[in-house]
């Protein structure tokens, strides 16, 4: 085995580390948790490879208006789902689409591009769980 070889193979192992890295641990930050004003919940989250902040934190019966605003074209990030809330909504590319809804149980839920290559939680907590 030559130089280039091992260069190569070497290279290809950094590429898949690379990219199990991004997909499954970067965007792992703590949740940020929602500000109320005027009784809702808004969280904005930036969409520029992935979504900042990731996840999200709110409290149960309460409406929460998630802001996403997409600061590029990549096609992956041009839809948001949120299957266990029903919603599927498209997101302009530089612009700002509002997504709002009420959350009626406490738990996990995941939210994804169109393609589910990007993902975000939203922590959905009782009262008393606290924040």
């Amino acid at each position: 085995m030559n130089t280039a070889d091992l260069l190569v193979i070497l290279g290809g192992i950094a590429a898949i580390v690379w990219v199990n890295w991004y997909f499954f641990y970067a965007g792992r930050a703590p949740a940020a948790a929602a500000m109320s004003a005027t009784g809702v919940q808004e969280v904005r989250i930036r969409i520029q490879g992935g979504y900042d902040p990731a996840r999200v934190r709110v409290k149960r019966g309460v409406p929460v208006r998630l802001v996403f605003d997409r600061q590029e074209t990549s096609g992956c990030s041009e839809e948001v789902v949120l299957p266990d809330f029903g919603i599927k909504r498209f997101l302009p590319a530089h612009r700002t689409t509002s997504v709002e809804f009420t959350p009626e149980r406490a738990g996990s839920y995941e939210f994804t591009c169109g393609m589910s290559m990007l993902r975000g939680r939203l922590d959905v907590e009782d009262e008393e769980d606290g924040a």
